[in-house]
């Protein structure tokens, strides 16, 4: 059968979401306007939160949530080394010291026995300020509540970068609903569950946060500060911040993509369901589904599990591409990039992590796959895995 490429992921945009864009440019105020304010309201009502602000990235989100906690120079930081280097480049941007907690190989988010030893063995004043748990591939961290109650034993507030898991669920919460954390944060990317182009939001049950966030999100400034003898234009700049801000234009694009965001949610989660069938006689590894939690699905990962297929890890995944079938890799452990390599950080620091990086890949799924593209996945997936088994 001849395809196109199959990435990995890939937007859907449709007719509906270029009409509410046209729409957005039409207005008075394609900037900050009436859009921005409705998507935010969508965003709370939906996960259930107080409060929620949109940003141009996810990136900016982290770091506005980071500061929003008071993360400063020489404060320390941890997260999961199985992440997008944004999650722990938005503590270092605030001057912090960062560390990784190692991943658990059932999900691949943090590991509770090796959080739970780290802090034990940490020195009070070494030990996290903060903790960043990344819901790798939208699957939201089934050790959540267990973390917070952690974090109120070693004092430390949590940020959940939930860039990969809009739409998903911990037990009977939403994540976004913040029952855990102090800030959660979504990325509204192309890839991700909705886009909004770039973008992305930060949740919160906090006032105090949100309007803090708020503020350093536009450069610091505190909008309708009253003073006598001023008028309604008065603004005043009272913390140092940034140009973080989300444009109508993006706004109207999310509006309109999270009007079908149940519909995103059960194409993915049928796709899902489709690989894990035709792929459970092979030797590798999927996520299970756990009752309690509910994936968007974000990335479908596959681990590979014998030996020989790891030893052939790439020369699988060439094979792939060369079936056009476009698969990545999610994540590189952030601490043997180069950058953090020249900070002191060497290899079997988070040993579960490596063993991950080197035996797992990410096949496609997304919105527009059709039935004949995913037998075709499955197909080459199946004789190249049975090849390199032998």
């Amino acid at each position: 059968m001849k395809v196109n490429n199959l990435p990995y992921s890939r937007q859907r945009i449709i007719k509906k979401d270029i009409d509410a864009v046209s729409n957005a440019l039409q207005k008075d105020f394609i900037t900050t306007g009436s859009s921005v304010v409705s998507f935010e309201n969508k965003l709370s009502f939906f996960c259930n939160s107080k409060y929620a602000l949109t940003t141009n990235s996810a990136t900016s989100a982290l770091h506005l949530a980071c500061l929003a906690l008071r993360v400063k120079n020489n404060d320390i930081v941890w997260c999961s080394a199985n992440t997008f280097v944004a999650t722990s480049n938005s503590a270092l941007f605030c001057g912090a010291k960062i560390d990784f907690i190692d991943i658990n190989l059932e999900d691949y988010n943090i590991c509770l026995k090796a959080l739970k030893n780290k802090l034990q063995i940490t020195v009070k004043k070494k030990r996290p300020k903060v903790l960043i748990v990344t819901h790798i591939a939208g699957y939201p961290c089934s050790n959540l509540e267990e973390i917070y109650k952690l974090s109120k034993i070693y004092r430390f507030k949590i940020i959940e970068d939930a860039s990969h898991a809009f739409g998903a669920k911990h037990k009977s919460n939403f994540v976004g609903s913040c029952k855990y954390s102090s800030v959660t944060v979504f990325s509204f990317h192309p890839i991700k569950t909705i886009t909004t182009g770039e973008g992305g939001a930060c949740l919160t049950n906090d006032k105090k946060l949100y309007l803090f966030m708020r503020s350093l999100r536009s450069h610091g400034i505190l909008q309708n500060v009253k003073r006598n003898n001023f008028n309604k234009f008065y603004y005043e700049q009272h913390y140092l911040g940034f140009n973080y801000r989300m444009s109508d234009i993006n706004a109207s694009l999310g509006l309109s993509q999270i009007d079908r965001l149940n519909d995103i949610l059960k194409k993915r989660e049928f796709i899902a369901n489709f690989y894990r069938k035709k792929l459970n006689m092979l030797e590798i590894f999927l996520t299970k589904k756990n009752k309690y939690i509910k994936s968007s699905n974000h990335l479908f990962i596959i681990r590979l599990l014998n030996k020989k297929l790891i030893k052939n890890h790439k020369n699988i995944i060439n094979d792939l591409l060369k079936k056009k079938i476009l698969v990545n890799i999610h994540y590189y452990p952030v601490y043997l990039q180069p950058f953090y390599k020249k900070m002191g950080f060497r290899s079997r620091h988070c040993p579960n992590s490596e063993t991950y990086y080197h035996s797992s890949f990410s096949i496609p799924i997304y919105e527009q796959l059709k039935k004949r593209e995913l037998n075709f996945v499955v197909k080459n997936l199946k004789e190249i895995v049975n090849k390199y088994s032998k």
